[in-house]
């Protein structure tokens, strides 16, 4: 299966220098970052924001933001978004933690989860909801439970997966390997 359009054939050179970074990090030439090439505006905006995501601040660690990632990929059914972000998923959480991040578990039923994790998984599972349904209650919750900050890179660390997931499946891009 291929995306519904190929790579331009001309990529202008600030985005092959874009592509060459991201396969440093990531180690893969990943196709969407390619797709973006047909309009550097895009390529670029959504380029910078990915150079300045999360990399675990504070409490809101590596782990907390694997499960962040794993969790908005798989509610919005991104085999893409699935596949990129559980790489080392075996790292950060157990078979059980993985199956309630899947939703095929009930978080409550996995007792290595922290309550902080729970929330934080509820509340990226919330922000990809249509429509958005944050009660007062669960602001409440929220707010009693994570800093100002943290809120914030939770919220932008599941709004992020969220654009890549939306803008992948829009442009059909399969999923890696």
């Amino acid at each position: 299966m291929s995306a519904y359009i190929a790579p331009p054939q001309h990529i202008p050179i600030l985005l092959r220098f874009g592509l060459w970074i991201s396969r440093r990090v990531t180690g893969d030439d990943l196709l969407p970052p390619k797709l973006l090439a047909w309009y550097p505006r895009s390529a670029i905006g959504i380029g910078v924001l990915e150079s300045l995501v999360a990399h675990g601040e504070g409490q809101v660690d590596e782990r907390m933001l694997k499960l962040v990632r794993m969790t908005v990929s798989f509610v919005v059914e991104c085999p893409f978004c699935m596949g990129f972000n559980a790489r080392g998923w075996e790292k950060h959480m157990t078979d059980a933690e993985l199956l309630g991040v899947q939703g095929v578990t009930a978080l409550e039923d996995v007792p290595s989860l922290t309550w902080r994790e729970r929330l934080a998984i509820e509340y990226a599972r919330k922000v990809c909801e249509t429509p958005l349904n944050f009660t007062p209650e669960f602001g409440v919750r929220l707010t009693e439970s994570f800093t100002e900050r943290e809120i914030v890179i939770l919220a932008t660390t599941a709004a992020q997966v969220n654009l890549w997931a939306r803008t992948i499946q829009a442009l059909g891009a399969p999923a890696q390997g």
